[in-house]
């Protein structure tokens, strides 16, 4: 296994725990290879950049989804990911508030929903 491979096997598991593995295998069986992109590049060599943690990085995730307005499955996998990697609530719902101001009401209600629905669904630690 590549190094790139390795470190990005290592953050996308403390993004996406558990999931990782099923992520990767569906895409894998859709796009043989495409998951070896993401694990290499997304995440072993964008997310392992030392300039920011993997709390501002989800973050900035969050951000960029909430403001696309199209990418709820994302947006979910990411607003868990965040949670794993030690964002607050707050921190999470303040980002998705700040996109209206940049993308528009509309773009930051539907991920509002679902940053609620994520909550809703994990315990308060």
């Amino acid at each position: 296994m590549n190094e790139r491979r390795q470190k990005g096997l290592q953050i996308m598991d403390a993004i996406v725990g558990d999931y990782a593995s099923k992520l990767t295998s569906d895409i894998e069986q859709l796009a043989p290879g495409f998951s070896d992109t993401l694990i290499e590049l997304a995440f072993g060599d964008v997310c392992a950049r030392p300039g920011l943690d993997l709390k501002m990085r989800e973050l900035a995730t969050i951000a960029a989804l909430t403001s696309l307005g199209t990418a709820a499955p994302q947006l979910r996998l990411h607003v868990n990911g965040a949670l794993n990697v030690g964002c607050s609530r707050t921190e999470i719902v303040e980002v998705i508030v700040q996109t209206a101001l940049y993308a528009g009401i509309p773009a930051t209600l539907n991920g509002l929903t679902i940053a609620k629905d994520v909550f809703a669904a994990r315990p308060l630690l």
